[in-house]
């Protein structure tokens, strides 16, 4: 059986983070403060989502040991 392409997930919700740090940036530069907790925070979710997810398909792959 043929896994799902999780690599293609992983790597997607990491640029996604990336996108979002770099936007939390922009939003400091520009003065806009009081939004920069709240990109940041959905910045490590997807980078953490990302991270479980190579996790889970490493896991996945191995054999049972039973």
């Amino acid at each position: 059986m043929k896994q799902v392409p999780f690599g293609a997930l992983s790597a997607g919700l990491a640029v996604l983070g990336t996108a979002l740090v770099a936007f939390a940036f922009q939003l400091r530069a520009d003065g806009y403060e009081q939004y920069v907790q709240d990109v940041a925070y959905v910045a490590g979710t997807a980078y953490f989502t990302a991270i479980m997810t190579v996790v889970t398909w490493f896991r996945a792959d191995r054999p049972h040991s039973s």
